[in-house]
């Protein structure tokens, strides 16, 4: 029905489904840029990843760097660097003295195993499994051992034993150790005493052993010397004669008589007849 007064104008008709298109595509146009980013993830370095699907572990592991995956996955980090565990424990020796010993394992994660780990143990595997293995490795170790050898000459000896025991039971489980050191073994004050002074004995017999040593070896010097004395003079004593001396002071009688220097010679020594030089 027409109106009247009013200015004649267009009459314009409005589509609700292009609309509705637009915003569809600018949804879309979203859940796509949202689903770029999610599938972009980032390891870090001395990482790995492991990848995870609504909750189950996929097996999957990234290494370091830049990945795309599947936007419905979760990257779990792990440190794949060398890791340090301090451990400080009161241990018995062999004949059940308390000792306190200071130790430092040195591990890291095997890669390889990275997605087992996690399933199995889950990222705190350190104080999950490392922990307790060491303190159990520690004490199964120092029980075989004296306080006294503890604290003297076996160290490398424990040492070894740890590793071998850690390095056993810790690779099965994806963990690879890489060292394990005894840093220190405190003992009780008056043990610690008597092993001392045990040690400072045994220093001071061996010094006095090295001492009897020396005097024995000289005296047999000594007396090598003397018998070979003995012998040079037993020699010279045979090869000499009255028939030879008297040959040598003729001879030395000659040398003296052509000599141009002035001198008295008396002729006819009553023991051999030799001339005597009395002097110039």
């Amino acid at each position: 029905m027409p109106m009247y007064g009013s200015s004649p104008g267009k009459v314009i008709d409005v589509d609700g489904s292009g609309v509705i298109r637009l915003i569809g595509l600018g949804i879309a146009a979203f859940i796509i840029v949202i689903a770029l980013f999610s599938s972009v993830t980032r390891v870090s370095t001395g990482h790995v990843g492991v990848l995870t699907l609504f909750g189950r572990v996929t097996g999957e592991v990234l290494g370091e760097g830049i990945h795309l995956i599947n936007p419905l996955k979760s990257n779990n980090e792990m440190s794949i660097q060398t890791q340090t565990i301090k451990e400080s424990a009161s241990v018995p020796s062999s004949e059940g003295l308390v000792m306190n010993l200071d130790t430092s394992l040195i591990y890291h994660l095997n890669p390889e195993k990275a997605a087992d780990v996690y399933q199995k143990t889950g990222a705190n595997y350190e104080s999950v499994v490392v922990e307790p293995t060491l303190r159990a490795a520690i004490r199964e170790s120092t029980a075989s051992h004296t306080a006294n050898a503890l604290y003297t000459g076996e160290r490398e000896m424990v040492a070894k034993q740890i590793y071998d025991q850690l390095t056993s039971q810790l690779n099965q489980r994806g963990l690879l150790v890489e060292n394990v050191l005894l840093r220190d073994i405190q003992l009780p004050g008056t043990l610690k005493a008597s092993i001392e002074a045990k040690q400072q004995a045994e220093q001071e017999a061996l010094a006095m052993s090295f001492r009897l040593q020396k005097e024995k070896q000289e005296a047999e010097r000594k007396r090598i010397e003397a018998a070979g004395i003995r012998d040079f003079q037993q020699i010279v004593a045979q090869g000499i004669s009255s028939q030879l001396l008297e040959w040598k002071g003729i001879e030395a009688t000659e040398t003296l008589a052509k000599s141009p220097n002035s001198k008295v010679v008396v002729i006819g020594n009553t023991k051999n007849g030799l001339p005597l030089i009395l002097g110039q």
